[in-house]
């Protein structure tokens, strides 16, 4: 028997009691968005300046959907990160499923149950066929604590289990950034949360850190 779970319905709990997740307890286990990070130029800080005042504007008339988070907010940080670029490509709205097997304590029947935990990410970067990034991007009323586990969900399913995986859910004005590895048990970490709404521009931080991560496999 297969039963389906919709990956946006699932929980951390549940992803700790199905995969053995556990989140690092290492300050070094993601040192990536704090450290080493590359330079921007004062024209990429222009240009991030002005992001940050459209999204403002949007957000002042109306609360912005998905697709306009990524129109605004996301497309412009993935140009200026290079992810546009050879070695890379981006795909979207890519399927994902993950699935495991439940021994069910019925004696009748000893019936094996396999879960099957289904989505779509929302922004996969990816560099010669390894999953590099995956972006969850919500709209701007939704709360990142729910994306999370979305996110943590597509990246166990990532098929090269070997690799570092980072993932960036972003809801327009509220950034977080996950590092996750699966060796025996698969870990995780957060990055700070970063938002719009501090005076300094957040954006600089969100963009080296994009910029750093595209180094790392390249």
């Amino acid at each position: 028997m297969v039963q389906i779970i919709q990956a946006q319905n699932i929980t951390l709990a549940e992803l700790k009691q199905k995969f053995a997740l556990h989140k690092s307890k290492d300050e070094l286990f993601f040192t990536e968005w704090q450290t080493d990070l590359p330079n921007i130029s004062e024209l990429e800080q222009q240009f991030l300046d002005r992001v940050k005042k459209n999204y403002l504007n949007l957000v002042e008339k109306s609360s912005p959907l998905e697709d306009a988070v990524k129109l605004v907010v996301l497309s412009p940080l993935l140009d200026l990160a290079g992810f546009y670029e050879s070695p890379f490509y981006i795909a979207t709205e890519e399927p994902i499923e993950i699935s495991e097997t439940i021994f069910t304590d019925d004696e009748e029947t000893g019936e094996e149950i396999t879960e099957m935990i289904k989505g779509k990410i929302d922004v996969l970067v990816l560099q010669q066929q390894l999953w590099l990034l995956v972006i969850e991007a919500k709209r701007a009323n939704f709360s990142l604590a729910k994306a999370i586990p979305q996110a943590l969900t597509y990246m166990l399913a990532n098929p090269h289990p070997n690799y570092p995986l980072y993932s960036l859910v972003i809801n327009g004005e509220d950034f977080q950034f996950i590092k996750l590895i699966q060796s025996d048990k698969p870990c995780y970490a957060l990055s700070d949360r970063f938002t719009l709404y501090r005076r300094e521009n957040e954006l600089y931080q969100i963009l080296k850190i994009l910029k750093k991560i595209g180094k790392i496999l390249t």
